[in-house]
Order: C-alpha cells, then structure tokens, then sequence
C-alpha cells in the first residue's frame, strides 16, 4: 500500500464506520403526509396531454414519457409523465403500485393531476414512498393500461457536509450541480403475486427495478442560461427541447451543472462523456478512460453493452453509485487522483461500469440480495485490472480487498449488515473472494463460459441467487460445496 493513501484510508475508513441517525430519521420519519384519493390544486399541471388512443398497443416493457422542464435557479421542476404498463404476469391486476422516491422529502412532490386511460382517478393513496391507484377494471395478462402523472418537484438541497452519514446523498440540488435520481414515480415489480418495493435503508440501494424503455423530453425555464446536462439517454435536439431515449434500461438518471467541464471518447459504438468540475481535468480524463476499457473488456468476458451512450459524472457526495447509462464518481476520489491506476478513481469507475452488466442488464434484488450485483461488479474490477494493468492484480487485492480485513457472510441484506463496513466487507469484499476461490476451484473456462451464460439468460431479467448456482452447477462438476459453506449463510 502506498503511505501517502493511508491518512485517507483511515480517515474513510472512520467516515464509513460512523453512524447515520440523521438518515435514518430522513428516510424513517412519519412526517410525509398520507394522500388517499385526492390532488391538491397545487398548480397549473404542464405539459397536459388530452385521452388518446393508445399508440403502444403492443409493447413488451413498460414505456415512461416524461415531459419534463426543469427552473434550474428554484430547484424545482414539473413534469407530465406518461406511462404505458403491459401486464406480462399470468393474473389479472385490480391496482398498480409504484415507487414515489422523492416523496420521502416533504414538501418535494406535489401531485397535481393522476388519471388511468384518460380517466381522472379518485381510488389511491400515497403515503411515504409506496404509490397505490385502484384500476377502474382489472387489468388482464397481456393488456396494457396508460398511466398519466403531473407534478411539481421542489428539489430538497442535498450538500452532504455532516460526515457522520453513510448513505450518498445524491436527490437534490448541491451549491453547483442538480441530481435527479429516482425522482419520477415508476411501477414496480410484480413478483410471484407481491409487488416489490422494499423500505430504504440508512446503506445500501432498497428498489427492484423491471427493465423499461423510456423518453425523456427536457427543457429549461431559461434557455440562455441553461446548464450542462448528463443523463442516461442519447439526446437529440429538437426544436427548443432535448429529447433522450434509452431502452431496456432499469433506470434514467439526470445530472445538471453551469460549471460541468465535458470530455467525450468513443468506443466503439458508444459514445462515453465524462462530466467534472475544475480543477479535476486529469482525473475526468482518466475516468473517462477507465470506462472505454472496462466497456471493451467486460464486453468481451461477459457480452455487450447495449446503450448508445455512457455518462460518467463527478458528484458532491462521498460515493459512487450506478443506473442506466449513467454513474456518479466521488468528488474525492478525483481530488486524489495522483495520475496512475493505483487509486480509488479507477477502480471504483471500473466496479461502476461493470454495473451496467450486473444492474443494468442483469438486475437482483437489491435489499434482500445485494450482493447478487455487488460481489459481481466488485470481481469485474479484479478482471479489469487483470487485463489492463496485469501488473497491479496483487496491489489490488491489498489495497482495495485485504486492507479492511473482511469477514461476514456474502448473502446478507442491507438491512442485516450491522453498518456500511460490515455490510460491504460482507456483501462486495467477501464475495470477490469467494469469486476468485470459485474461478480457481473450476478454471477459467468454466468460469467465463458460466459467466457469459449468466449473462445471457439474466439479461432483461430480475435474477436470484438461486439462478446464479443454478446457471453455475451446468458448467461445472466440481464440489464447490465448502465453499459455499464458507461463504453464505443459506445453502444454494
């Protein structure tokens, strides 16, 4: 390890073990109000779309229109959201429920127009996160509803300067960039006759995400002043708005900056666009490099990537975090940059990326199994390095894994880790170990050859764990038994 990290480490290593009452009141407090059956004539709904016939009448995801305009200055934005939900189960629906994140903060969402195929809708309720609308009739299997949505967002201010929170505080407006991420209402998974949408934790991500296409039509109060936006689509100008569109996604996350610096590279296909703040040139260029190499080589290990586009985005906040097309990066993992590979910048750009195979692509329960996604995009950082820089394979293992010495079991949820270190030496450190005692135990071509399978038969889908060994036991006839008593809790 090199000397001059460990002030930082210790210093991170303090921050991460610290606790995080304050978010935990933020995102448990019963003071958002419960909204059942009524709007509240808050203000003119923009962007109003008279009934129509529906023009996705046959469709196999759900499609999100969201005619968005953002006041950048207020921090506050309103949208008509139009969605168009297919039912792909085998039971009829008699509601929907949908995920409404920023109504965790009061005051942040304000509902002024909900209506199903055209109809005004009195039947639902909203309280907390959790969206529920009574259908006027049940939805049958393979019919699809229209879903529109109006309101006004007021973005709470999100500058995290308490360093005794854990959890990234990424929704909201910082002194110099806007962050929207999960910040529209969206349908949530239904699973085995459950609708799937778990309560947030004070670590790690609580929502399950179908794969859906979406269009995003964006525009600003003030054109001449408008701000650089990142976002997860590929944008295509159109008259006075921009509109991006991004299919099969899980996600589609928006970041907006005057002070944004911008550097693109291409590779292949995909066009990768870093966004970062002065005075971080080097290190925007080098995350930006970072991302085009773990593109190439996580497409040739596991299969392609499938957007057109990759934002890497620098944000005010003390980790990375992933969604569509799209990650965030630390503000202090470019301050540290020092110009080589050694560092937390290019691994964690690695382990982002690699989220756009075990998130994006292949997609898990996030609570309750956590590391189905971690501990895979944890290992593809391992493969990264051993590719590009095969030299650094042992100083990766040191710095990034051995340092923190981990122990745990792999398959705990979010809600068990007993705090963010425990929780990511159980869930990301223990499991690249246990990845690389499993590669060693069957051999590379077993490995890959499951990985790559994996992948194939995930891809679009939400997986478990269940799937992983199922997929892994077809490409292989070791006993690797002992090693999942070593590792897990639960017996696969």
């Amino acid at each position: 390890m090199r000397n001059k990290y460990l002030p930082f480490l210790v210093i991170l290593l303090i921050f991460l073990l610290s606790s995080s009452a304050k978010v935990v009141a933020e995102f448990t407090s019963p003071r958002i109000p419960i909204l059942v059956g009524t709007v509240p004539p808050l203000a003119t709904p923009v962007g109003t779309s008279a009934p129509t016939a529906n023009p996705f009448s046959e469709i196999e995801l759900a499609k999100y229109i969201l005619n968005t305009t953002i006041d950048y200055d207020a921090h506050a934005l309103t949208v008509s959201e139009d969605i168009y939900y297919p039912n792909d189960s085998a039971d009829p629906l008699d509601r929907l429920v949908l995920a409404v994140v920023p109504n965790l903060w009061e005051g942040t969402f304000n509902l002024t127009s909900l209506s199903v195929d055209g109809t005004a809708v009195t039947t639902f309720s909203l309280n907390g996160q959790r969206l529920e609308i009574t259908l006027p009739a049940a939805l049958q299997p393979n019919a699809i509803v229209k879903i529109n949505i109006e309101y006004i967002l007021n973005l709470p201010f999100a500058e995290q300067e308490d360093p005794n929170i854990s959890r990234p505080r990424i929704f909201g407006y910082t002194t110099r960039q806007m962050n929207l991420t999960n910040w529209y209402p969206f349908v949530v998974p239904y699973i085995n006759g459950e609708w799937v949408l778990h309560e947030p934790w004070v670590y790690g991500e609580h929502l399950v995400y179908d794969a859906a296409d979406y269009e995003v039509n964006l525009n600003f109060t003030n054109p001449a002043s408008a701000p650089t936006v990142a976002a997860s689509g590929f944008p295509e100008k159109i008259d006075n708005y921009t509109r991006y569109t991004i299919n099969a996604a899980r996600t589609f996350a928006i970041s907006a900056s005057r002070e944004f610096q911008v550097s693109t590279l291409q590779a292949g296909d995909v066009t990768i666009s870093s966004y970062y703040f002065s005075p971080s040139e080097a290190a925007g260029q080098a995350a930006l490099q970072t991302s085009a190499e773990s593109i190439k080589v996580y497409g040739e290990h596991f299969g392609p990537y499938p957007h057109k586009s990759l934002a890497v985005v620098m944000g005010d906040f003390n980790d990375g975090m992933e969604y569509s097309g799209f990650y965030y990066l630390s503000r202090d993992f470019y301050s540290l940059y020092d110009g080589t590979p050694t560092n937390y910048l290019t691994f964690v750009a690695a382990h982002e990326t690699a989220h756009q195979w075990w998130f994006d692509q292949v997609a898990n329960d996030q609570a309750l199994q956590p590391w189905v996604d971690e501990t895979l995009s944890t290992y593809s950082e391992y493969i990264y390095y051993e590719t590009i820089y095969p030299d650094l394979t042992s100083w990766w293992w040191r710095y990034r894994i051995d340092f923190y010495k981990p122990q745990g079991l792999v398959d705990i949820s979010i809600y068990e880790g007993n705090g963010f270190r425990p929780y990511t030496n159980a869930a990301y450190f223990q499991g690249a170990r246990f990845m690389e005692e499993l590669r060693r135990r069957i051999g590379d071509e077993a490995f890959f050859a499951f990985l790559q399978d994996y992948f194939a038969k995930g891809r679009g889908r939400i997986v478990t764990a269940n799937e992983f060994f199922r997929v892994l036991g077809q490409h292989t006839s070791a006993d690797y038994s002992d090693l999942v008593k070593k590792y897990f809790k639960n017996t696969y």
